[in-house]
């Protein structure tokens, strides 16, 4: 097993500066829901109560909604300049910076972060985004179009209207920075519903937009759980796009439900990647990418690599020296800078992990190393676990574990690897580690993936474009690519041609 772990006190309490218990933020005032309920928020790192939020209930979504679409109505912020708008994201992304502690400890208490990952991944990130569509601010403008000499013809771009961004529990933080940076540079106004589990970040970051100057009912947060609430979202009329991110079944059946309207609706779903382990690599380097790849944010990461397909010449020696590096990676404690693996966001995460290995243990997969719970602190621990000898078919190949689990299989050639690597519903990303770059431009052609990393994984920035092919979803975050999914383009065309005068 891993070193043995400390335990020291995990947080316990937000910040009540940041935001007021219990409240939801609806049109630029903090307010209980409306029948003042509340839910505990537990913290994966110990399984007790961390803090509790307002419950929200389907009437405190209908007034979320109605204060962005007031808000969009009036024009407070649809009716500026995208330059005054990126002024303000830069606001926002300045005063992140400075609460990068605030916003770091709330992030691995609620989520079960190592605090290092934390700081350095998730705030360091989101932060950036705003500074990226800030700077977008400065260049987003119209077209003219070339047309015959009868006609004038000009392309505008233009708001959608009210953005619904719904966020999954694993990078609370990021996933709605994403959605709501280039929502707002867009001009658009954004209800935002986090995971019931890992809601904290929301709250603050509503205080921060704020403070940046983002007019009231622009931004709205709305606390609970249950599918009543997201889907009462996704199917309000006064909704004009969703942008979701979550596992392939809830998008798809949001995917309906929006389409019930016909709103816009972009998604990031699951994913299940393959890192493929050329024989030519250095090994040094790769086996430190195929560790990252599948313990990063304990696997619970749409692009994780899970399933590692190698060479078959170096299969066993990826074997052993998996199973000898994997037990010193630092494990454990998440207030501890040098921890790399946390808990489990929640119970029923780490029962649905150990689950899926006990089914892949009697199917008859070989553990190399891990493959049990970890008790700890009455924390939400799990193993890292590294499983050879899986048939191609077993459900913990094809389906996306969401933990710290990874496959290994063997392959002979390129052309088996590829096949090996596209034989899943998912195609949210992939990876090639291998010392011949002329066989990973070719191999990465063929993968069938949103984004393909080459000897590194995870190499996200806030300017490159990712999302799915395939069950991982549709549609673009980050980039510039982003902002036409929270825009519409306006023709206006002028006839020059005069008629006789009358």
């Amino acid at each position: 097993m891993t070193d043995t772990p400390t335990a020291t006190d995990t947080p316990t309490a937000t910040d009540t500066a940041a935001f007021p218990p219990g409240q939801l933020f609806i049109g630029g005032t903090w307010r209980e829901a409306f029948d003042g309920g509340r839910m505990d928020i537990t913290a994966p790192a110990t399984g007790t109560k961390l803090t509790d939020v307002a419950k929200a209930t389907t009437a405190d979504v209908d007034a979320a909604v109605a204060a962005a679409r007031a808000a969009f109505d009036s024009g407070i912020w649809s009716g500026l300049t995208t330059r005054e708008r990126g002024r303000i994201l830069q606001r926002a992304y300045q005063l992140m910076r400075e609460r990068t502690e605030e916003l770091a400890q709330a992030e691995s208490a609620n989520v079960g972060k190592p605090i290092t990952f934390a700081r350095v991944v998730d705030v360091n990130n989101a932060a950036e985004l705003y500074e990226f569509y800030a700077s977008l601010g400065h260049h987003l403008d119209g077209s003219v179009r070339e047309t015959t000499n009868t006609k004038h013809v000009y392309v505008k771009t233009e708001p959608l209207g009210v953005v619904a961004a719904i966020t999954p529990f694993n990078f609370p933080l990021i996933l709605s920075s994403t959605k709501i940076a280039p929502a707002l540079l867009a001009g658009n106004t954004v209800v935002h519903k986090p995971a019931g589990d890992t809601p904290l970040s929301a709250l603050i970051m509503a205080r921060i937009l704020t403070e940046a100057g983002v007019p009231d009912g622009v931004f709205n947060v709305v606390t609970g759980s249950g599918a009543e609430l997201g889907d009462h979202l996704v199917g309000h009329p006064d909704v004009d796009k969703v942008a979701f991110t979550g596992s392939t079944e809830i998008g798809a059946h949001a995917a309906a439900l929006a389409g019930k309207t016909l709103k816009s609706f972009t998604a990031e779903l699951g994913g299940n990647a393959a890192n493929i382990l050329f024989a030519d690599a250095d090994l040094n380097t790769a086996i430190h990418t195929v560790i990252g790849a599948f313990v990063f944010n304990t696997g619970q990461f749409c692009m994780a690599g899970p399933r590692l397909l190698v060479e078959r010449p170096i299969y066993e020696v990826v074997l052993g020296i998996l199973a000898d590096a994997l037990p010193h990676v630092p494990f454990g404690d998440i207030t501890n800078p040098e921890t790399v693996i946390g808990p489990l966001a929640s119970a029923t995460q780490l029962e649905k992990v150990a689950a899926i290995v006990e089914r892949a243990k009697k199917a008859g997969a070989r553990v190399v190393t891990g493959g049990e719970k970890v008790e700890l602190n009455g924390g939400f621990y799990y193993q890292p676990t590294v499983l050879a000898d899986v048939a191609p078919d077993a459900e913990v190949v094809i389906e996306e574990t969401f933990g710290p689990v990874l496959t290994v299989q063997p392959f002979d050639t390129e052309e088996e690897a590829i096949q090996i690597a596209n034989s899943t519903r998912y195609g949210l990303a992939s990876g090639i580690q291998t010392a011949d770059l002329a066989k990973a431009h070719r191999v990465a052609a063929q993968l069938e993936a949103g984004i393909t990393w080459i000897n590194g994984w995870a190499l996200l920035d806030a300017a490159t474009p990712f999302g799915g092919v395939k069950n991982s979803g549709w549609g673009r975050e980050g980039g510039a690519e982003a902002m036409a999914s929270y825009q519409r383009s306006h023709s206006i065309v002028f006839n020059l041609e005069q008629g006789p005068a009358q």
